[in-house]
């Protein structure tokens, strides 16, 4: 089976990168072809745009920054795709959004499974990152391998939807936290404890998260460097909020944090990393929240 991969990002690039390692038949296009070059010395073949790639694959696979740039490749990609090919989308899609446009795949013959990642770019490079796959289970079980090369724990969640749900669900929990080991950080520092001693304890004890554990590390580092923007955390901040309104759930942490990202990302702009959301209390308070020892990138070549 070839499969092809569009959209070489921040994260996207990993998981290409390890169909490559893993020996898969792989074929890869970005709108930058810079990107490609890395996917060319591993094995891969590079596609001048999404409709070459689509015709010469079994399986599309996509990881891109909005359902709106979803929508337009996946229109590229139909244009080409022989019935009986696969798409699998990998980007953080709402469930209307995944339902809507598989059922546009369909029309051509092409299959859909949503199969969004979390747990970090890092985690990305390390082959690792934990992989949400939803839509018809056969489907799913014959491109496992595929899931497994690129990822860790690979879940099955249910039909096709129930990925993008427990995607934004997850989103939706680290942004809350990343606030909470902001302030919490805050506290050490305004307390007099030293920095690296009170991350090191906060680690070991009840109140530790994923979230503490690895982007904590880049508050304290000072290069706030997830490779992952306020952009995107808006995205999917707003996609949580849909989701509330739509299950009558009242989302007031999830709110607030909503709030305080529109406001991080008008201080800092949209494009800045998401885990410079903390630097607005260290403005605020005239403190920083620096520490020796941290890296400023949780990120190595997997």
């Amino acid at each position: 089976m070839r499969y092809g991969y569009i959209g070489l990002g921040h994260l996207g690039g990993h998981l290409a990168a390890s169909l490559a390692k893993a020996g898969f038949a792989l074929t890869v296009h970005d709108k930058n072809p810079a990107l490609a070059e890395r996917h060319r010395q591993l094995g891969a073949r590079v596609a001048a745009s999404a409709a070459e790639l689509a015709g010469e694959v079994d399986c599309v696979i996509t990881c891109l920054p909005s359902p709106k740039v979803s929508e337009l490749v996946l229109a590229e990609v139909l244009t080409t795709a022989r019935p009986g090919t696969c798409w699998i989308e990998m980007s953080t899609l709402g469930r209307d959004d995944i339902q809507r446009l598989a059922a546009r795949a369909a029309e051509k013959g092409v299959a859909t499974l949503e199969s969004p990642v979390t747990g970090g770019v890092h985690k990305a490079a390390h082959g690792d990152i934990t992989v949400l796959a939803g839509g018809d289970k056969a489907l799913f079980e014959r491109h496992r391998p595929a899931l497994e090369a690129m990822g860790g724990e690979i879940f099955h969640m249910g039909p096709l939807g129930s990925a993008a749900v427990i995607k934004v669900i997850t989103n939706m929990l680290a942004f809350i936290h990343l606030l909470s080991c902001g302030e919490a950080l805050m506290l050490a520092k305004r307390g007099g404890l030293d920095l690296a001693q009170a991350f090191h304890a906060i680690k070991a004890s009840s109140g530790t998260s994923f979230v503490h554990e690895t982007e904590g590390q880049l508050v304290l580092n000072g290069s706030y460097d997830i490779g992952f923007t306020m952009d995107l955390a808006l995205k999917d901040l707003g996609f949580a909020m849909q989701f509330g309104k739509e299950f009558g759930v009242p989302l007031d942490l999830a709110s607030m944090t909503h709030q305080t990202f529109v406001r991080g990302a008008a201080v800092y702009g949209r494009e800045a990393w998401s885990t410079q959301i903390v630097k607005l209390l260290e403005d605020a308070l005239g403190t920083d929240l620096r520490a020796e020892g941290f890296p400023a990138s949780l990120e190595t070549d997997g």
